[in-house]
C-alpha cells in the first residue's frame, strides 16, 4: 500500500524574537520624538515668555522716555514761566527801592543865602573826593560875586565843596568835595510815560522823594530854551539841582524849574547835556 510521502522537514519551530526585538527601538524612538516635541514646546513657550517680557520692557522704556520728555518739557515750561515772572518783577516800578539806592548820593547845597540840591556823579576824583552836579542858578550869586566855596549838608553833617566850573546857558554847575560819596550812573534813554523819582531838599527838607512820569522828553519853551525833560512829579524851591531818576536807578535829568502858573509841570536839564559839557560822568 502506497503511503504518502512525509512532509518536508522544516526547522523546528522556535520563538519569534526578531519581531519583538524590533518593537523596543521603535518605542524608544517614539519616546525620543515625544521628548523632543515636548522640549521644543517648552523652549517655544519660554522664548515666547522672554519675548513678551522684552516687549513689556521696551514698552516701559518708551513710556519712561516719553515721561522724561514730558517732564523735561514741563521743566522747560516752568523755567520759562519763572523767567517771565522775573522779567515782570524787574519791570515793576519800585520807587522805594530807587529812593533807598540813590538817597546817600544826594545832598543839600548851601550857597550864601540860597539853598538847592546836588548829587554825586561818576567815579571818585584822583584824591578820593567826589564830583557833583547842581543848577547854575543855585550857586549863581556866590559865583558872580567871585566866590567858589559852598557847603553840602546831609543828615546833620556839613561838607565843604567848591564850584569847579559853570555853564549858565544850560543852567548846570560842577561842584567838587574831598568827601567820598557814591557817584550815580546816568542814562540818555528817556521816553514819554516813563516813571521817575525826583529827590531833593525843597524848602530845606532834605531827602524828599516825589514820583511821577515823564510828560515829554524834549520840550522846547516859548523863550527858545530847551530841550527840557518835562515831568509831572511835584517839585518846589530847593529841588533845583536834584536828580531825576528812572526805574533803573540812573539819572536822566537835573531838576531845574517848575511852571509857576501850573500844577505838575516841571522841567529838567537832560543829563547828557551836563555830561557833554563836563566830562565827569563816565
Amino acid at each position: 500500500m502506497f503511503s504518502p510521502a512525509p512532509p518536508p522537514l522544516l526547522a523546528p519551530p522556535g520563538p519569534e524574537p526578531s519581531a519583538r526585538r524590533l518593537a523596543w527601538p521603535g518605542v524608544l524612538a517614539l519616546v525620543l520624538v515625544l521628548v523632543l516635541i515636548v522640549g521644543l514646546g517648552v523652549q517655544s513657550w519660554l522664548l515666547f515668555g522672554v519675548s513678551s517680557d522684552l516687549d513689556r520692557a521696551n514698552d516701559q522704556l518708551d513710556d519712561m522716555s516719553q515721561n522724561q520728555e514730558y517732564s523735561g518739557e514741563r521743566l522747560d515750561a516752568l523755567e520759562d514761566r519763572a523767567s517771565a515772572l522775573e522779567d515782570f518783577a524787574g519791570d515793576v516800578f519800585d520807587p522805594e527801592g530807587v529812593a533807598n539806592a540813590v538817597l546817600p548820593s544826594v545832598l543839600m547845597v548851601v550857597a550864601g543865602d540860597f539853598t538847592g540840591t546836588a548829587f554825586a556823579i561818576g567815579p571818585e576824583t584822583e584824591g578820593g573826593g567826589t564830583n557833583l552836579f547842581t543848577n547854575y542858578h543855585v550857586v549863581q550869586a556866590v559865583f558872580e560875586s567871585g566866590g567858589r566855596e559852598v557847603t553840602l549838608e546831609r543828615t546833620n553833617q556839613v561838607y565843604p565843596a567848591e564850584i569847579v566850573d559853570v555853564a549858565p546857558e544850560a543852567d548846570v554847575a560842577w561842584l567838587r568835595t574831598d568827601s567820598s560819596f557814591r557817584g550815580l550812573g546816568t542814562s540818555e534813554e528817556v521816553s514819554s510815560g516813563e516813571q521817575i523819582v525826583v529827590v531833593g531838599a525843597p524848602q530845606g527838607l532834605t531827602d524828599t522823594v516825589t514820583t511821577g512820569v515823564v510828560s515829554t522828553p524834549e520840550r522846547m519853551l516859548g523863550d527858545g530854551s530847551g530841550p527840557w525833560i518835562q515831568f509831572d512829579a511835584a517839585v518846589n524851591p530847593g529841588n533845583s539841582g536834584g536828580p531825576v531818576i528812572d526805574s533803573e536807578q540812573a539819572v536822566i535829568g537835573i531838576a531845574s524849574a517848575k511852571d509857576p502858573e501850573s500844577e505838575a509841570i516841571g522841567y529838567a536839564v537832560p543829563i547828557n547835556v551836563a555830561c557833554t559839557l563836563f566830562e565827569i560822568c563816565a
